[in-house]
C-alpha cells in the first residue's frame, strides 16, 4: 500500500478534472472518462446482479462516484435509483453526476452527495452493498501522513463500520493486486467473498492482469 504519492492522489487534481468534464458536459452532451472504461463497469453490475440482486432492494454505495457512471449502469440494471448513493469529495463530480443523472428520468431518486470518505460520514451509515471503482487506487496516491503512513491506511477500517453484518463490498483497483487487497481488508476484519475474472496477460513467464476486483463480506458477528 505503499505507494508514491502522486497528483492523482490530489482533491485539486479531480476538481480540476470534474469541472473541466462538467463544462465538457454542457457543450457537448460527453459524461467523460469511464474510469477503468465500460467493461469493468458492466463486470461490476453483472457481479452485482449475481450477487445482490435488485429484488434484495440494496442499499447501495458508491465511494468516489465521479461522472455516476456506474451507479447509472445499476439503474438500468434494474435497481432502484432511491436506493443509490454516489459520494465524492469533488464538487465537481457531484455536480456533474448530478448533470449527467437528470439527463435521463429513470435516474430520479439517485443521491448524489459531498463527502470526503475518510473525514465525513455519507448520508446514512449502513449499506448493504458498498462499491470502489479505483478510488482505493487515488486515496493510495495522496500525500504521506504525519507519521509516514499512505491515507489509504485509514480507509479499510471506515469502509468496514459502513457495511451492515452481511453486508458486501466490491473493489475494482489497478494500483493492487488482489493479494494486496485481501492483506489490507481482511486486516479489517471482512472476509473474502468473490472476486471477478479480468483479461489476464503474460509477460517473463507470469500471468496475470492489470485490473483486480475482489468483494469482501462483513461476518454477521463482526
Amino acid at each position: 500500500m505503499d505507494l508514491t504519492p502522486s497528483r492523482l492522489g490530489s482533491k485539486e487534481h479531480w476538481d480540476d478534472v470534474y469541472d473541466r468534464e462538467l463544462a465538457n458536459f454542457e457543450e457537448t452532451g460527453d459524461e467523460g472518462e469511464i474510469w477503468f472504461g465500460t467493461q469493468a463497469v458492466d463486470k461490476m453490475v453483472k457481479w452485482a446482479l449475481e450477487h445482490v440482486p435488485p429484488s434484495q432492494s440494496p442499499q447501495t454505495l458508491e465511494i468516489g462516484t465521479g461522472n455516476g457512471t456506474l451507479l447509472l449502469a445499476l439503474i438500468e440494471a434494474g435497481y432502484d435509483p432511491a436506493s443509490l448513493c454516489g459520494i465524492d469529495y469533488s464538487a465537481g463530480a457531484v455536480r456533474l453526476a448530478r448533470v449527467v443523472a437528470a439527463a435521463d428520468e429513470q435516474n430520479t431518486g439517485i443521491t448524489f452527495a459531498e463527502c470526503d470518505f475518510l473525514t465525513q460520514d455519507p448520508p446514512q451509515i449502513e449499506w448493504d452493498l458498498v462499491l470502489d471503482k479505483g478510488t482505493f487506487d487515488a486515496i493510495a496516491l495522496g500525500e504521506k501522513e504525519e507519521d509516514g503512513t499512505s491515507p489509504a491506511a485509514r480507509y479499510p477500517s471506515r469502509l468496514a463500520r459502513l457495511l451492515k453484518p452481511g453486508a458486501v463490498f466490491l473493489i475494482t483497483s489497478c494500483n493492487f493486486t488482489e493479494d494486496e487487497l485481501r492483506a489490507a481488508f481482511e486486516g479489517a476484519g471482512l472476509t473474502y467473498y468473490s472476486r471477478i475474472q479480468h483479461r489476464t496477460m503474460t509477460f517473463g513467464g507470469k500471468t496475470g492482469s492489470s485490473v483486480s476486483s475482489v468483494a469482501f463480506n462483513k461476518p454477521a458477528s463482526y
